[in-house]
């Protein structure tokens, strides 16, 4: 039977684990609040910057930029995002098995092959383990990625695009929906689909582009790129917190 000193150690020791526990838990919830902010103030910008974009492509042919060009497709890239770390639930699970079943109905098109770009560490392990190539690797975007963590990753999407190693590249990542609710999403990053305004939105003919609308759209479309996979790496990061 214990002694009673051994009762008291036992008992301030679950004491001791108690107030680490408070302090983890402090930490997560303001972690969570962090990304959180951080993906609803991202958001309005990225949809103000399709909303100039859809203006300036309406007066510019099509072709005019190879960011929109569209080819066969035989080569695809596809992006996807998962955690660093484990105990977030299902998140990576998720994000994996979606991934998985693009690449299985990707398999069953005619001539089209799929190399993977990871964002973390359990996606990588996880997909390596199934066979697909992963033709790069991304780590470490920590818990405040910012958007000079991602500017690598951008620059190698569009590059490997206009040199033809890939004629089209997809993103998967998990969406925030709410601190419960996070969904796997897949999105077609390139070729960069034509915007068009919505009924109600401003003409063009009230904008002067300087030098050119072309010129402006040459800027743009790289940036807005950027953006996409910025805005995919904010959700993913507020959904491994809520996780």
């Amino acid at each position: 039977m214990p002694s009673l000193k051994d009762i008291r150690g036992r008992i301030g020791s679950v004491r001791n684990i108690a107030q680490i526990t408070r302090a983890m838990e402090m930490v997560a919830a303001s972690r969570m609040k962090r990304a959180q902010d951080a993906i609803l103030a991202a958001r309005p910008y990225s949809d103000e910057l399709r909303a100039a974009l859809s203006r300036v492509a309406a007066v510019v042919g099509e072709e005019i930029d190879p960011l929109l060009a569209r080819r066969p497709v035989r080569r695809v890239g596809l992006v996807v995002i998962t955690t660093d770390r484990g105990l977030v639930g299902a998140l990576n699970a998720n994000a994996i098995r979606t991934t998985l079943r693009y690449v299985s109905e990707r398999a069953d098109e005619v001539d089209s092959e799929v190399s993977l770009i990871t964002v973390g560490r359990k996606g990588r392990d996880a997909l390596r383990r199934s066979g697909i190539p992963i033709a790069a690797h991304f780590a470490q975007l920590g818990t405040k990625p910012s958007f000079s963590d991602i500017t690598p990753l951008a620059r190698l999407i569009v590059d490997d695009f206009l040199e033809g190693t890939y004629d089209e590249i997809d993103l998967v990542y998990s969406s925030f929906v709410s601190t419960l609710v996070q969904r796997p999403e897949v999105k077609q990053l390139l070729p960069i689909a034509r915007p068009t305004q919505e009924s109600g939105e401003e003409e063009n003919d009230e904008y002067l582009f300087e030098p050119s609308p072309e010129a402006v759209l040459s800027r743009l479309l790289p940036h807005f790129v950027a953006i996409d996979i910025y805005r995919a790496v904010l959700e993913n990061n507020a959904s491994e917190q809520s996780a």
